[in-house]
């Protein structure tokens, strides 16, 4: 069977890399192409790389075009996703149908009305089913938990690329009970593309080649209740996690590399061999590369994640070891923001809500130098 779908936003990066990855997939047909302010001009003036595309027009961005699909996928704006979506939902109440819905923006992530509106100011629009596939839940080794509910649901919020590499680098020991989350601290580069298409001049290349950028500093940025209410999801305490978060712009077009730093729990100071203990969680969790989760990657001991590894895929890798001197757990984790960040996450929860394999179209392997 072939599923149709459009995408709504296409113009913009995180559009671009979901047509990417659609355009070489075998269960899907492209169908509608949506923006607003660059509808009626073609689709190969924003993105000339995808040639089998380029001739296509932008249209309008309209529910009842959308909805004449199997699949919508939204690549808008923060805030812009939950009126077109709620449009969606009664034109398919109306005719009887069930449109997958996945929003690649931020309006469904948040379960918490009061974390939405302090983060991000306006209406509330509801939370959907989560579209991170490796989210542990409380009690889980395997995410076992999470890819059921993905496989019966028809409405999908695809995470945050910084919440995706912050989750996936700390949630094994949260689950574990070896890491303290009321003092967790993460600092990630980040590349350009995560700030969108916006021109801005600290954005411009006289402004950002040669110099890194910190932003959202000091307890602002938008993911902290994203990675919280992971976390708590994973098995921390609920109100207990305290998150300092600071992203930094580094001069790259693509990429997040997370480092998280926590405590050790006593389970880990009262052990004789602590560092062998903490990585069996983060074994556990992920597996072996081509045993366990198919786009997470334990990396060997000693070596540490790149971002320039997972670039142009839908992978994620990770380490963690021991610091003894500090007492805490060093946790790093690479991705590509507009992959396994964005698009690929979008694509791996389509895959499981239509039941086929998660990686079908899924970039599995990086880009290299």
């Amino acid at each position: 069977m072939t599923w149709t779908a459009a995408v709504a936003g296409a113009t913009g990066y995180a559009g671009g890399e979901v047509l990417r990855l659609l355009a070489a997939h075998p269960e899907t047909e492209i169908g509608a192409l949506t923006a607003a302010s660059s509808a009626g001009t073609l689709l190969g003036e924003h993105h000339p790389h995808l040639l089998s595309l380029a001739q296509r027009v932008v249209e309008p961005t309209e529910a009842a075009r959308l909805a004449e699909h199997d699949v919508v996928f939204l690549a808008l704006p923060h805030g812009a996703s939950g009126a077109i979506t709620a449009q969606i939902e009664a034109l398919d109440a109306e005719r009887g149908t069930r449109t997958l819905l996945i929003d690649c923006g931020a309006d469904h992530r948040l379960t918490d009305a009061a974390a939405w509106h302090a983060f991000y100011g306006t209406e509330y629009a509801g939370s959907w089913t989560y579209g991170m596939p490796e989210l542990l839940h409380t009690g889980e080794t395997v995410a076992a938990a999470q890819r059921a509910e993905l496989a019966a649901t028809a409405r999908v919020a695809v995470p945050g690329c910084n919440v995706t590499a912050v989750t996936l680098a700390a949630q094994p020991g949260v689950a574990a009970g070896l890491i303290d989350t009321s003092q967790l601290t993460a600092v990630l580069a980040v590349g350009y593309s995560g700030a969108g298409k916006s021109l801005k001049p600290h954005l411009t290349a006289a402004e950002a080649l040669g110099s890194a950028q910190p932003y959202a500093v000091g307890g602002t940025h938008r993911h902290i209740p994203e990675i919280i209410q992971n976390l708590e999801v994973a098995g921390a305490p609920a109100g207990s996690t305290r998150l300092s978060f600071t992203p930094v712009l580094v001069p790259m077009s693509r990429g997040v590399l997370a480092t998280v730093t926590a405590p050790v729990t006593q389970a880990i100071l009262d052990c004789e061999h602590p560092q062998e203990v903490l990585r069996s969680a983060w074994q556990e969790a992920y597996g072996a590369p081509g045993e366990g989760e198919a786009l997470i990657h334990l990396l060997p001991e000693g070596t540490w994640p790149t971002t320039g590894a997972v670039l142009g895929s839908g992978l994620a890798t990770v380490q963690v070891t021991y610091d003894r001197a500090a007492g805490v757990a060093t946790m790093v984790c690479a991705i590509d923001n507009l992959g396994k960040g964005t698009a690929s996450a979008a694509v791996q929860s389509l895959n499981l809500a239509l039941g086929l394999s998660q990686t079908t179209g899924v970039v599995v392997e990086g880009v290299a130098p």
